[in-house]
C-alpha cells in the first residue's frame, strides 16, 4: 500500500533531477535569447520524454501542444491566464481588463508556463496549465 502512495505522489510532480534542471535551462535560455524554436523545440520534446516517464498526462500533453504551436507559429502566441474574474459594476461596465487588452508577451507567458512544471502538487499552477492546454488546442 505504502509502495502505491509513492508512485502516485511521484505521478503529480515532475521530480526527476534531469527534467528540473532541463526546466532551468529553457528558463535561462529564454531569459538571456528569447524563443529560439529549434533548441527550444528540442528541449521541450527532452522535457516531454520526463513527463511520459513519470506519467503526468496533463504535462505530456501540454508540451507537445506547445512545441507543436511553436514549430507552427515561431512563437508562442498565448497570453498568461488571467488572475482574476472579470468584475462588473452597477451599471454593466467591466472593471477588469479583458484577455484583448493585455499585452500579449511570448517570451514571458512562455517562461511563466514553463516554471509551473516546477511544482505540479500546487493546484493553482495545474489550474493555469489546463488553461494553457485548452488556449493550444483551441
Amino acid at each position: 500500500m505504502h509502495q502505491n502512495f509513492n508512485h502516485y505522489y511521484k505521478s503529480t510532480s515532475l521530480e526527476n533531477k534531469k527534467a528540473l534542471q532541463l526546466i532551468d535551462k529553457i528558463l535561462a535560455d529564454l531569459d538571456r535569447s528569447g524563443i529560439i524554436t529549434n533548441t527550444l523545440i528540442e528541449d521541450l520534446k527532452e522535457l516531454r520524454t520526463y513527463a511520459l516517464e513519470e506519467q503526468i498526462p496533463l504535462a505530456v500533453k501540454v508540451l507537445r501542444y506547445t512545441y507543436e504551436h511553436v514549430e507552427e507559429n515561431d512563437s508562442f502566441l498565448i497570453p498568461i491566464p488571467e488572475d482574476d474574474p472579470l468584475e462588473e459594476e452597477e451599471d454593466g461596465d467591466v472593471l477588469a481588463t479583458t484577455s484583448s487588452d493585455v499585452e500579449l508577451n511570448p517570451v514571458e507567458s512562455l517562461s511563466y508556463m514553463i516554471s509551473l512544471f516546477k511544482d505540479l502538487t500546487n493546484k493553482m499552477n495545474v489550474a493555469d496549465l489546463k488553461e494553457y492546454r485548452d488556449a493550444l488546442n483551441a
